[in-house]
């Protein structure tokens, strides 16, 4: 037991010390962006010269439907801007050949494309991408909402499904806060970050990338690293996929909708200790949102807040808690 204590006493003692040594928030959001942009100036540089392929659409109105595309250019957003403005405004992501697919990845080869939208008879893949997209603008908030010397690391989260009643964000704050329990303001001003970030209608552009780049791009997280080199393992091809909304960077375990502008009603519900760990604190953010093609009446959102404020629970991991948690960072503060 004396033995574990002084472990953890030392490892404490590291994070402190990374945290004091790692860039200021701000830096680290620049580095990561510099090689994304990089890495994906590189692989559109692997299309020289225009090729054409052939994208037959499918669904309702456009079976038959031939649209003649660019090789490594198109996307299914750009499929979407040759039909009809419905298309473009409500499209939330693509089945190429019946694989899923981002609205902003590009196509590689002649294909049949589907556009999926929340209100098709089966909207359980877009149900699935938006409750994730969700919890990855949670995410991004939250890493946002401190003062810029100080960061949050955002841990992975296992897939929730909808009927869970509230997407999910965990993160490790600085043990100095473990007794902080964030007020009521404090989760109103994390809604006012969401917001804004929805109002600017931002994409979230997908990047497949090898092990190596997207090494460089958390080289500021233990945690990160670590999770980079567990998906590479698990995914048959070997890479990860990343994606930035604004100047946000993440590592995504699945396809993300198109935009933010997509999710319309949204409020960030909850912040929830659970168990303490070698390095601090998981907590877990918890929201609720709807899209924009689904409203609900006040009343009807009343219920659905008080059941995303109950805690979710997801299948535990053994994933390490990372070594690089922030000394003291303040509560948020209002946006």
């Amino acid at each position: 037991m004396a033995t574990r204590s002084a472990c953890q006493l030392l490892q404490r003692r590291y994070a402190s010390t990374a945290a004091a040594m790692r860039p200021p928030a701000a830096d680290i959001r620049r580095q990561r962006n510099a090689v994304f942009s990089r890495e994906q100036a590189r692989q559109r540089a692997l299309y020289p010269r225009i090729e054409k392929i052939e994208v037959s659409m499918q669904g309702p109105g456009l079976d038959g439907t031939l649209l003649i595309m660019n090789k490594g250019m198109s996307t299914p957003l750009s499929c979407a801007r040759h039909l009809t403005e419905y298309h473009v405004t409500n499209s939330a992501l693509a089945l190429v050949d019946g694989e899923v697919w981002p609205l902003h990845k590009p196509l590689t080869h002649s294909c049949s494309l589907s556009l999926l939208t929340f209100k098709d008879d089966d909207p359980t893949l877009v149900n699935q991408a938006y409750w994730r997209s969700c919890a990855a603008l949670l995410g991004q908030v939250i890493e946002t909402a401190f003062k810029d010397d100080y960061t949050v690391e955002l841990l992975s989260t296992a897939e929730v499904p909808v009927t869970s009643g509230a997407f999910c964000c965990d993160v490790v704050l600085d043990h100095q806060l473990d007794s902080w329990t964030p007020s009521e303001e404090s989760l109103r001003s994390l809604t006012r970050g969401a917001l804004q970030l929805i109002h600017q209608d931002l994409a979230w552009e997908p990047l497949e990338v090898a092990p190596p780049v997207a090494l460089e791009v958390f080289s500021h997280s233990s945690y990160k690293r670590e999770e980079v080199e567990r998906k590479a393992a698990q995914n048959p091809k070997g890479t990860v996929t990343l994606y930035r909304c604004g100047d946000h960077v993440l590592l995504s375990g699945g396809p993300l909708v198109a935009r933010t502008g997509l999710c319309s009603q949204y409020e960030v519900t909850a912040l929830h200790s659970l168990a303490q760990g070698d390095w601090g604190l998981h907590r877990r953010a918890q929201g609720l949102s709807l899209p924009l093609q689904l409203q609900a009446h006040h009343t009807v959102w009343r219920k659905l807040r008080r059941r995303a404020e109950k805690l979710v629970e997801v299948p535990q991991t053994e994933e390490k808690i990372p070594s690089s948690i922030p000394d003291s960072p303040p509560p948020p503060t209002s946006q």
